[in-house]
């Protein structure tokens, strides 16, 4: 039974639990069972919520049993009714604040912090009857590429546990990949869902920016954070999007627009399996030298799939984009450093005393010095740097010029073709410590995906089979114009139904299995 309910894509489970053929807690406890067995390996999860999860799934249940639980299959939830996901398990990106578990953002500095209050995502789900397992994993403030940065070790890639999961949000995708938990949720600033997406064979989106709130999401660079879902299915993704999108007054970059149904968009681009009449653009930029044979082999077989079910796909081009990986990392960094001033050993977290005592500026020294660990070090220093007196219309100045002409590039080609495709990730998951020591290589993995975050447009990663040299996951990636998300829901359905009807099953049914199934959930703590 455990094994069969972890298997479940989240809308397959949600109907059990709807019927009531499975109960909430039975859910949960399958999913905390697979947890104590595959996290020795995996190690996605930074704290397992494990009572408080049961403790939540027995009151859906007694919800459900009462008819007090109204599961609402349009879409949103926000009006706390409850929602066709009511009863499924979730894990939450450590960088999203948890009234109930710490939140660490993969760092020392905040090492055991429970915060005072949820953030609007959390709080969103909560209200849907979501239950969350815990807090996974990620790169320390989410700076970097494959989870290797946490304060707190690597995560593994369920598909070979030598290898990265990508990164930031490389525990969020791990745990969806190994069957740990059926949905999660991640940040992207950029690519940190969809890339981590791609290289375990899982689903990824990053909405519109300021399509979902950022309220309660532990900042990195506040103009290109976006929160977004993690999935095994583009339905699945679709689903918890409706629960978390939506308006929300206490973030000042949140979008006033009503949202249509993410949802009924992936069923009606599964049900139809047609793109007669889309216009798909060829990103030229983002392809050729440097990507993988394999990615480019699996990527190019995709684009033909699409070409079948009628779409018209051209090349375009968008000059523009070889220069984004070099404004991210001016623009990334002086937001970076900005807003992690905060953390001063003063306010809360980390207090390190020098011997001997010293001044105010002494204990912040030492609390930095041993709180943040290297990679986060070395972006505040480039961002103060980019921002200081006479290197800021040269540095950081630059930078936003060149934002500027991607998002005219966006603007451009966008009159022209529905979405733009590209591979998700130029290469499938490295090896862990392959490129820890060298940042620039580290970097250029984000190559495909830093456009979109620099110009707002939504953004979605599914996978489209294992490269053949090396038998690991390769993930595309749509884009479309702001506010256009559902665009990408409808596509990312017809061609996943398209490439598992090809496969004959789910990519993901292709995955090692990592350990035994029938073990004992961890007692609640961290993993």
């Amino acid at each position: 039974m455990s094994h069969d309910l972890t298997r479940l894509t989240a809308s397959d489970l949600a109907e059990k639990l709807r019927t009531r053929e499975v109960s909430s807690l039975e859910a949960v406890d399958a999913h905390l069972d697979r947890i104590a067995a595959v996290e020795p390996d995996v190690h996605a999860f930074l704290h397992v919520a494990a009572e408080q999860a049961r403790a939540t799934a027995r009151a859906i249940d007694a919800r459900r049993a009462s008819g007090d639980l109204t599961d609402d299959q349009n879409g949103s939830s926000r009006g706390g009714a409850g929602s066709e996901l009511a009863g499924v398990p979730i894990a939450i990106k450590d960088v999203l604040c948890t009234i109930d578990m710490p939140s660490t953002a993969g760092s020392k500095i905040l090492e055991g912090w429970v915060p005072p209050y949820d953030a609007t995502v959390v709080a969103r789900l909560r209200r849907a009857g979501l239950i969350p397992l815990g807090k996974t994993n990620m790169d320390e403030f989410a700076m970097g590429s494959s989870t290797e940065h946490s304060a707190y070790g690597p995560t593994h890639n369920p598909w070979d546990l030598d290898r990265i999961p990508g990164g930031s949000g490389g525990g969020s995708a791990a745990a969806v990949a190994a069957f740990e938990a059926p949905l999660a949720l991640g940040s992207d600033t950029g690519g940190s869902i969809r890339q981590p997406a791609a290289v375990t064979g899982s689903v990824g989106v990053k909405p519109t920016y300021g399509g979902v709130s950022r309220y309660g999401a532990i900042a990195l660079a506040s103009s290109l954070d976006q929160v977004g879902p993690v999935s095994r299915t583009v339905l699945d993704a679709a689903l918890l999007h409706d629960v978390i999108g939506g308006h929300d007054p206490r973030d000042s970059t949140s979008l006033t627009d009503t949202w249509p149904s993410f949802a009924a968009a992936a069923r009606e681009g599964a049900a139809t399996r047609s793109l007669k009449g889309l216009k798909v653009g060829v990103v030229k930029e983002l392809q050729g030298d440097g990507f993988q044979a394999g990615v480019t082999q699996r990527f190019d077989e995709a684009v033909a799939l699409l070409t079948a079910a009628g779409a018209e796909v051209v090349e375009v081009s968008t000059p523009s984009f070889e220069y984004a990986i070099s404004a991210y990392y001016l623009i990334l960094p002086a937001e970076a450093s900005s807003n992690l001033a905060k953390f001063d050993s003063v306010r809360f977290g980390l207090r390190v005393n020098p011997p001997g005592g010293g001044t105010v500026e002494d204990v912040m020294s030492a609390t930095r010095e041993a709180g943040f660990g290297p990679e986060v070090k070395r972006r505040i220093i480039l961002g103060t740097y980019a921002l200081s007196a006479g290197y800021y219309d040269a540095y950081y100045g630059s930078a936003q010029k060149v934002r500027t002409l991607i998002q005219r590039d966006f603007a451009r080609v966008f009159a022209d073709v529905d979405v733009l495709v590209s591979p998700s990730a130029p290469t499938t998951a490295f090896k862990l410590g392959e490129k820890l020591d060298d940042p620039l290589a580290m970097y250029l993995n984000d190559l495909t995906t830093i456009p979109a975050n620099l110009a707002g447009v939504p953004g979605i990663s599914l996978p489209v089979g294992l490269a053949p040299e090396d038998g690991l996951p390769v993930g595309i990636q749509f884009m479309a114009p702001a506010r256009e998300d559902a665009r990408l829901y409808k596509l990312g359905a017809t061609l996943e139904a398209l490439l598992e009807e090809k496969w004959g099953h789910p990519l993901l049914a292709e995955a090692p299995d990592l350990a035994p199934q029938e073990m004992f959930a961890s007692e609640e703590g961290a993993v």
